[in-house]
């Protein structure tokens, strides 16, 4: 390679740039905080003895594995890769919790209404001389599911009591 076209590293090495340099392929000209980042890290002589040390087909996956590391490293210099892991870790564990939170609430939902719709059903068909339970539960199901405080109109103490005992807020 000509001293024109020098790769990121010999340009940073302030050296003459070889027609072999075995470093040249992975650090270009054109992007040079990836050399200094990898040379801070690792070390210029260290880098090259390990990818002198590998075939030549695994070299630009070495490569791209020390500026990774690297990068991350100048940006996080107690933690490093660990601490983005961790970082990532954290935020698949939050997600994970808020799918299930959502994924109960569903749950809950889904049975409300499935009982309002049932207990709905057993109403209509004890309306012709059924007794008060079936409109108790309707009552009750409609209110807990709103999860606001709605004002009910009572037939008498009683019912008033009973709704009282009964009344459930879910979160």
């Amino acid at each position: 390679m000509s001293n024109a076209t020098r790769c990121a590293a010999c340009k940073s090495l302030r050296r003459r740039c070889p027609q072999d340099c075995i470093l040249a392929p992975y650090f270009p000209p054109d992007n040079p905080q990836r050399f200094a980042d990898v040379h801070k890290v690792f070390g210029a002589s260290n880098v090259t003895k390990m990818l002198q040390d590998l075939p030549e087909h695994l070299r630009a996956a070495a490569a791209e594995c020390m500026s990774i590391e690297a990068s991350t490293r100048v940006r996080d210099p107690i933690y490093g890769c660990a601490g983005l892991i961790s970082g990532l870790q954290q935020q698949i564990t939050q997600a994970q919790s808020e799918l299930a939170k959502t994924k109960s609430e569903i749950a809950l939902h889904t049975y409300v209404q499935e009982k309002q719709n049932q207990v709905q059903e057993d109403y209509v068909v004890d309306a012709n001389g059924g007794d008060d339970e079936g409109e108790e539960e309707l009552l009750w199901l409609l209110s807990s599911s709103s999860q606001q405080n709605h004002h009910i109109n009572f037939n008498n103490q009683q019912q008033q009591d009973n709704y009282s005992h009964q009344k459930f807020h879910f979160q």
